[in-house]
């Protein structure tokens, strides 16, 4: 055995060169790693012992990408190309052992090896497009030679990670290895190719999955359209999308240069700098100042859901779908069963998808109980209470969760708004009270705001982030204040949404420019789509705003086929000329000077108050982190990614653009409009959030 540098060593075994590489965690492709490659596969060659080479990894996981620490740096080492054309080249066959994942880079050097091997547990793809970027070392050109155009396609541009089973179907894998040593797996293969003299076999000579699509541009036309919804705004998919397509219509070395000349387009666009920036944002969430990683768990085996309505039904499918059995209870029977009956509803949509087996369904149907009585509640670990927000309602819940719940058991509100210390007081173990504050549909939404109380225990707080981990969601934690920290944000943008109603602009085109701003939607689409009756009461309701006119008027969102908009039978929204009467009426008789509110100006007198929102939050220590304010929007609220979050999106414009801007509009508008002291301190510095702390 030769030990090449600190991450490689070089073994021969039965004619076989055993390249290992053993950088955890992840293999990334670091320049320890490709110096490890590039002079393990030179010393294979040169010896007359070996007759072909295994690339295997240690540790969890085959390569699982590139050192993305290494963008923007000045590079080390030799290049990826180098190493690729190094194992490519090779005069002797090179085999690719793939276990855990072969993900973006570390797919791409399995491509240039001359066969493929994987466990039955192992998955591949390239999913550079999720940080605004394309596969920039090959693996555009060399995908569709193997799996074929449209399977490039669909990979490419979703960043799916594609089982092994599966990866063999398309022809990405030569054999999966389903029991057994891979390493032993991989020199049987070895063995077989040279015993039967299989030769050399380089991805970029092969063209054959190429010609079908050769010269007909209706295939990626198509495709485009396919995808058009769910890539909106995007410039990745569009660009890997166009190298598909130089892989089609160029040679090998031309569709290289055409990838490389597009993938340093979007390395140093700002869409790329907001998709990075949200990759390892998601990975600071888990990080909290003040709970050590040894504080104790409290083991979750058992769930209860207090409430089966649409946020208690999706609470539990969330529970049940990572196997942790749920008890849902509900004051009344008819109440149970219907929150039961729209679960199954949601679990046969799935089935009809092809998204889950009619076996699946059954055993997670089978992980809920349903019930009437609190008492049934006892010995759950962990209890949400997912009534609708009434603080009165929620308080008499919690006394009686107070004296049902065993000792130990962690008890949690779903509100969304709600001051978690005075929940907590309604009983006589505050520290054991935390909000979880999940988004709808809850079995969908990846957030949960963690709303950390005055006296929730370090290990509740702890317990209650790694049961979300286990649930699939992106938890960020979160102090108690008016509407946390997404809700509170989310009121400043509707204040000044409303007040622009209010001098004659029309809801529709608020929405439209937020819409393209890159929001799924606008808050007056939002509010048709919710209800506008949601908080609503009849007998509190003064007649005063165009919500109030509208409410009375029965007019409450789609469920009605009238808001803000019209809607017809399919619920397709058109603007209301009833609406636009009511609108320009009110700014007529508040005698208000009649103007022209440009988009430019609707675009900051909503986005900027949510960034001084975010400034006074961090201010206040609600949020540990600006990234973490970003979490929340990216996930709960479709901020789009390739803009980073509110708080990103701020540093990207200039703090000091916005202050000047804000400063304006206070003088204009008034207090709605006054800096945080926050964002003149970094001004005045010349400071970045970081820079602070945040």
């Amino acid at each position: 055995m030769v030990k090449i540098n600190e991450v490689s060593e070089l073994e021969v075994l039965r004619e076989v060169g055993v390249l290992s590489l053993d950088s955890p965690p992840v293999n990334a492709l670091s320049a320890g790693i490709r110096e490890g490659i590039l002079e393990g596969i030179g010393r294979a060659m040169g010896d007359e012992a070996v007759r072909a080479v295994v690339l295997i990894c240690a540790g969890r996981t085959f390569i699982a990408g590139a050192d993305i620490r290494e963008f923007g740096k000045v590079p080390k080492g030799p290049g990826l190309r180098e190493v690729e054309d190094a194992i490519e080249n090779a005069c002797k066959p090179v085999i690719a052992a793939i276990h855990g994942t072969a993900l973006g880079g570390g797919l791409e050097v399995a491509l240039c090896c001359h066969y493929r091997i994987a466990t039955s547990t192992a998955y591949c793809g390239l999913p550079e497009v999720n940080l605004g970027l394309l596969p920039g070392a090959g693996g555009t050109q060399r995908l569709p030679r193997v799996v074929g155009v449209e399977k490039a396609l669909e990979m490419v541009t979703s960043g799916m990670h594609v089982p092994a089973d599966r990866c063999l179907e398309i022809g990405l894998l030569d054999e999966v290895i389903k029991d057994g040593d891979l390493r032993a797996a991989a020199l049987d293969f070895a063995a077989r190719i040279l015993q039967e003299e299989r030769g050399l076999r380089k991805i970029r000579d092969s063209e054959e999955l190429l010609l079908p699509a050769r010269g007909r541009s209706e295939i990626f036309s198509k495709f485009r359209s396919k995808i058009a919804r769910k890539t909106r705004g995007f410039l990745a998919p569009e660009y890997n999308i166009r190298c598909i397509e130089a892989a089609v219509e160029e040679d090998f070395e031309r569709g290289l240069e055409i990838e490389g000349e597009l993938f340093r387009e979007l390395l140093t666009d700002s869409q790329s700098r907001a998709q990075r920036h949200v990759f390892f944002a998601e990975r600071q969430i888990w990080k909290l100042p003040g709970i050590p990683r040894d504080t104790p768990r409290i083991p979750i085996a058992r769930v209860g859901v207090v409430g089966s309505g649409t946020m208690g039904g999706g609470i539990a499918m969330s529970f049940v779908n990572a196997g942790i059995p749920v008890h849902l209870m509900d004051t009344s029977r008819e109440a149970l069963e219907r929150g039961l009956s729209v679960i199954q509803a949601n679990y046969a949509r799935s089935v009809s998808r092809g998204s889950l087996s009619t076996d699946k369904v059954e055993k997670r149907m089978a992980l809920i109980t349903g019930g009437l009585d609190l008492d049934a509640l006892a010995e759950s670990d962990l209890i949400i209470e997912a009534v609708f927000e009434d603080m009165d309602l929620k308080k008499e819940i919690f006394g009686k969760l107070d004296r049902i719940a065993k000792k130990g058991a962690i008890l949690a509100s779903n509100t969304s708004a709600l001051d978690i210390d005075e929940i907590a007081r309604s009983t006589a173990r505050p520290e054991a009270v935390i909000g979880l504050h999940f988004f709808s549909p809850a079995n969908v939404m990846r957030l949960i705001e963690v709303v950390r109380g005055a006296d929730t225990a370090g290990e509740v707080i702890a317990t209650s982030m790694d049961i979300a981990k286990k649930i699939g969601k992106n938890a960020v934690l979160v102090g108690v204040c008016p509407g946390f920290v997404g809700n509170r944000i989310l009121a400043a943008r509707q204040v000044q949404a409303n007040q622009l109603v209010a001098e004659g602009v029309m809801p529709w085109d608020v929405d439209r420019v937020l819409f393209d701003f890159g929001l799924p939607m606008g808050p007056f689409a939002m509010s048709d789509l919710a209800g506008l009756d949601v908080g609503w009461r009849r007998e509190m309701s003064q007649g005063e705003s165009l919500r109030d006119q509208l409410c009375e008027m029965g007019r409450l969102g789609q469920k009605t086929g009238a808001g803000y908009y019209d809607y017809d039978e399919n619920r397709r929204a058109t603007p209301s000329s009833l609406v636009e009467g009511l609108i320009r009426k009110s700014a007529s008789g508040q005698g208000g000077e009649s103007r022209e509110i440009s988009d430019e100006e609707i675009e900051e007198r909503c986005l900027y108050p949510m960034i001084n929102e975010g400034m006074k939050i961090l201010a206040e220590g609600m949020a540990i982190r600006a990234s973490d304010i970003d979490i929340v929007w990216v996930n709960g609220y479709g901020w789009p990614a390739y803009r980073g979050g509110p708080m990103f999106y701020g540093e990207e414009v200039g703090f000091d653009l916005i202050l000047f801007r804000l400063r304006e509009l206070q003088e204009k508008f008034g207090a709605a409009f006054k800096p945080a002291s926050l964002l003149e301190e970094l001004v005045a510095g010349k400071k970045k959030l970081r820079d602070l702390g945040y």
